[in-house]
């Protein structure tokens, strides 16, 4: 990089969207190497570890990855992983939301696009004020703290730093609550009410809430929000969790044991089940719920269970998303613009100083 190419431009402000990650084909190789990734994350297991990698090695990467196959099959879209394609589509909204005021970048915690390109691509665009979003409504050490974790850890192997502010966590944004009613008043109208709504977030290990984490208490406060919003009487909504994994305590009640009760012992026929801690559908939600839980709560005897789809690209959702941006950006977008004349004279500074990059001495 020559002296003056960093003065060229006038530094610009980013957006970086976070979210999980997807393996890259619905292949037990490519499922291998994302879990590989994701599961030696300490802040994702918090166990012994050498114990956990010995686990890991022996028991789950050679194994799991085959059997997670035939879910990732059935959730794959012709533009690949849900996931993917729909944070991409995210993206695309808030960048013409922001139009040329804002670079939104998009990057994944583990698997690609990793947050290192993404970076380096905000970078090459001439950023040098970055706003981080993780895309979790709700904070845990699991998710938001590993992409932080993630992000930092990038930066550090970076020359010049950019300005950093993150979002910590936006479960109690009026604006997001608002997004998730607007959009459950649109599919009820759309396809009629269901008797029950579960609201269902993914579960994490017991001992982490007992250790500080937050998410419990979030996931609570973002259902009592989106219940009282929905004008829902007690007995008609009910808050689980799903996606537990292992033996240990996670947090409950957990959602594969309490869809099938809600039809046996209540007697719901119609179960309607949303996941607001998921900001875009993926296999927990298309393949874990939409498909297995409602094929579990026929089998109880139930008649219907229809997953109300995520807040993923719709319009109230990035609404939403860019109001909560522009709230934390506030300082940076509404600052004065440097203009033409302003690179000029700066330009012309890099090259009477230029001189003295080769002078052994003061002159």
């Amino acid at each position: 990089m020559t002296m003056e190419a960093p003065h060229r431009t006038a530094a610009r402000t980013g957006l970086l969207l976070i979210n999980l990650g997807t393996p890259d084909a619905p292949t037990a190789a490519a499922i291998r190497r994302y879990l590989r990734q994701f599961l030696s994350d300490r802040r994702v297991v918090e166990f012994p570890r050498a114990l956990w990698l010995a686990i890991l090695y022996l028991f789950i990467l050679p194994f799991r990855p085959r059997r997670l196959v035939h879910a990732y099959e059935k959730v794959w879209t012709a533009q690949g992983s849900p996931l993917l394609a729909i944070s991409r589509e995210q993206q695309q909204a808030l960048s013409a939301t922001f139009g040329a005021d804002i670079v939104v970048g998009l990057a994944m915690s583990y698997g690609e696009p990793s947050i290192e390109h993404a970076l380096a691509e905000l970078e090459t665009a001439g950023v040098r004020r970055v706003l981080v979003l993780p895309m979790y409504p709700q904070y845990s050490g699991t998710t938001t703290a590993a992409a932080f974790d993630a992000l930092f850890a990038s930066l550090g192997r970076r020359r010049w730093m950019p300005e950093i502010r993150t979002i910590n966590s936006y479960h109690d944004d009026a604006g997001h609550i608002e997004a998730l009613a607007t959009s459950i008043e649109a599919w009820w109208q759309a396809h009629g009410r269901g008797e029950h709504l579960l609201i269902s977030f993914h579960s994490i290990p017991r001992r982490y809430l007992e250790a500080g984490d937050p998410y419990f208490c979030q996931c609570q406060k973002t259902a009592r929000l989106l219940a009282a919003r929905l004008g829902l009487e007690a007995g008609a909504w009910s808050v689980s969790f799903q996606s537990r994994l292992g033996r240990q305590p996670w947090l409950m009640p957990y959602s594969d044991i309490v869809i099938p009760q809600l039809a046996t012992a209540r007697g719901i026929r119609r179960l309607e089940v949303v996941c607001p801690g998921f900001s875009a559908d993926c296999l927990e939600t298309l393949e874990e719920v939409a498909i297995r839980y409602a094929a579990d709560f026929v089998a109880a005897g139930g008649e219907t269970l229809r997953y109300i789809p995520a807040l993923n690209a719709q319009p109230v959702h990035i609404t939403a998303l860019a109001e909560l941006c522009r709230r934390n950006l506030q300082g940076w977008i509404d600052a004065p613009a440097e203009d033409a004349a302003g690179i000029a004279g700066r330009l012309q500074r890099v090259e009477s100083i230029r001189p003295t990059l080769d002078s052994p001495s003061l002159r």
